[in-house]
């Protein structure tokens, strides 16, 4: 690893990943307020100073005015094995746990570093009235599930959820203080399955 001028390494205009707008500007922050992360995930050019990996530290680095990076050369791969790294690179492999993440992490810290977490976790429970209010350390009085589909199971289910959600009765189901339409017509589903199993 060694540091060089910003000036010196070039984007790689074959880079099949992207970040817009509020994102970019996580990421532009997030480098400004931890430099040291740079030391940590180094952008990782080839012999040509091409960047295989890192393109947008790189841009999120030009635009937080820093004048010199970390790199690491990757000069010993073929040109097939660049553009596999510049994939793999990107690709993420592992799923969220969504419980641990919800339970011990802080919800503000994971939104500042970037990672997208369900609307629900945003939720500020003074805002659902004093029935709802917590003592500190209590946990909020709603949950996050998280389910694998397949992509017909999942159009099925947006499908329905939009359809009942258009229903005159959806306007009269109990939501118990949740601001999640979603939720709240999956609820409604549910309970009408039940009933009619009844």
């Amino acid at each position: 690893m060694e540091k060089v001028d910003i000036r010196q390494i070039r984007s790689n205009p074959d880079n099949p990943r992207f970040i817009k707008d509020y994102k970019f500007e996580k990421l532009v922050k997030s480098i400004r307020e931890f430099p040291q992360m740079l030391e940590l995930r180094p952008i990782v050019v080839n012999q040509d100073m091409i960047v295989l990996g890192g393109n947008m530290r790189l841009k999120a680095c030009e635009a937080a005015g820093i004048e010199q990076v970390p790199i690491i050369f990757a000069d010993n791969l073929t040109e097939e094995q660049e553009r596999e790294f510049i994939i793999k690179d990107n690709s993420s492999f592992g799923e969220w746990d969504w419980d641990l993440l919800a339970n011990e992490w802080n919800t503000s810290d994971l939104i500042d570093w970037g990672m997208d977490v369900p609307e629900e976790w945003s939720l500020d429970p003074e805002e659902l009235g004093e029935d709802f209010s917590l003592a500190d350390g209590d946990r909020e009085p709603f949950q996050q599930m998280t389910f694998k589909l397949a992509d017909e199971q999942a159009d099925q289910i947006k499908n329905a959820l939009d359809d009942i959600k258009k229903l005159e009765e959806f306007k009269y189901v109990e939501t118990f203080a949740n601001e999640n339409a979603n939720g709240n017509a999956l609820y409604l589903i549910i309970m009408q399955w039940a009933e009619q199993r009844k």
